[in-house]
Parts: structure tokens; C-alpha cells; sequence
């Protein structure tokens, strides 16, 4: 049994080292491959009735337009700049409008959403929510919020194989990322909620909708304080 639990405390020694590397690593270099884009790939393979399709192309902060990043942070996390991973007004008010029988919502912020797209699988199990919070924790302590966008923003699923604002960007508007302007970044932060059903560039009234909101919101948050803002 002493030999159970010495092995046991290595064993999650081991992983804590691990997944601390793992992170400050993702910190400075590209993040080209997610367990999302494996599953996502694997499921298209199997799928005899699929093309199989993969666009993602990593790109600096720099080379992605402002508008962008701003629309992510007014539909995704408006509070992204002032949070330390969790935003715990949302988490309240999604689980009291979870218990009173209404449509079910997250509270989830950019952070905990870079942390499942980079880090983890998708789910919704106890298991995969608490492995969420604690890379939250750590991207949070080892990252700058800029760094959390920049990843965030070249991993998160924006179609069926579309990956990253870049691929987004030259799908759907044939431009790069950096090029793309207020109203196209607002329709692709539009659809990040359900990228598998929508798309921004055949925008249906309900994500026209959406669009307008989103631009509302832009104009509300005043400056942000990242590089590049304008």
C-alpha cells in the first residue's frame, strides 16, 4: 500500500510538471495542433460522406485586425481584460437561469475556452470542467491576456476544418485576417457559439442580429489596452 501511494504521488507529480511545461511552452510557440482538430479529423475520415477538409494557418497578433479581437471580447467576454480567468457574475447568472428551467448557458470566458480548445477535449462532465479551471488557472499566471487572445484566436473552431481567424478570413471573405473590417469581424464572432451550423458569410436574420449586437457592444467598450488597437 506505502508502495501504491508513493508511485500514486509520482504518478500526479509527474502530470502537475507536465502539464506546467505543456502550458509555458504553448506561452511562446505556435499552436498548431489541438485535440479538437484530431477529433474533428477523425470524424470527417469516418464519415465516407465528408470531404476531407483542414484549414489553419497560425498568424501573430499583429496580423490580426483589431476589429476582430474586438468582437470576440464584446460576444465572448466582455470582461476579459478585467477577470482572472473566471468571470463569476456570468457563472452566477447562467446558473440561476439554468435553475429557474430556461435555455441552458455557459459562463465560460475567453480563458477557460482556450483551455478546452488547446488543452482538452470537448464535453461537459465533471472531469473535463475541473481540468478546464485548473489550466485556466495556470494560463492565466503564465500568459499575458494579449498572449490568451492570440491563441484563442488562431485555435477556435470557425467551421467544419476551418480553424483560426486567418483560415476564417480567407474562407469566407477571401482577405486575410488583418484585413478584414468591422462588420465582417462582428459576423464571424457571431457565429463562434455554433460554428458547425452557421456561416458569416451566408448570414441568416437571427445572425444579423447577432452582427448588430456585437457592433453595439464593440462601440460600448471603449479602448482595450492591447497592442495594435484602434
Amino acid at each position: 500500500m506505502k508502495k501504491l501511494f508513493v508511485w500514486t504521488g509520482r504518478i500526479f507529480l509527474g502530470l502537475f510538471l507536465f502539464s506546467i511545461l505543456a502550458v509555458m511552452a504553448a506561452g511562446v510557440l505556435p499552436v498548431c495542433v489541438t485535440p479538437l482538430v484530431g477529433i474533428r479529423a477523425v470524424e470527417q475520415l469516418l464519415d465516407k460522406e465528408r470531404a476531407f477538409r483542414l484549414e489553419k494557418d497560425w498568424v501573430p497578433m499583429e496580423k490580426i485586425s483589431p476589429f476582430l479581437y474586438r468582437a470576440v471580447i464584446a460576444s465572448e467576454d466582455q470582461k476579459f481584460l478585467e477577470h482572472h480567468g473566471f468571470d463569476w457574475e456570468a457563472i452566477h447568472a447562467a446558473l440561476e437561469e439554468n435553475r429557474s428551467g430556461k435555455r441552458l448557458r455557459g459562463g465560460s470566458t475567453i480563458t477557460n475556452q482556450t483551455a478546452k480548445n488547446v488543452f482538452l477535449w470537448p464535453g461537459r462532465n465533471l472531469l473535463r470542467k475541473g481540468l478546464e479551471a485548473y489550466f485556466t488557472v495556470l494560463i492565466e499566471f503564465f500568459w499575458s491576456k494579449e498572449r490568451i487572445l492570440e491563441v484563442y484566436l488562431n485555435v477556435i473552431e470557425m467551421g467544419e476544418g476551418i480553424y483560426g481567424a486567418e483560415a476564417a478570413a480567407r474562407v469566407y471573405f477571401g482577405k486575410a485576417a488583418i484585413d478584414l473590417n468591422r462588420q465582417e469581424a462582428a459576423l464571424i464572432a457571431a457565429v463562434l457559439p455554433n460554428p458547425l451550423r452557421w456561416r458569416p458569410d451566408q448570414p441568416s436574420s437571427y445572425l444579423r442580429q447577432r452582427q448588430a449586437w456585437i457592433l453595439r457592444n464593440m462601440r460600448n467598450l471603449g479602448k482595450l489596452t492591447l497592442n495594435g488597437e484602434r
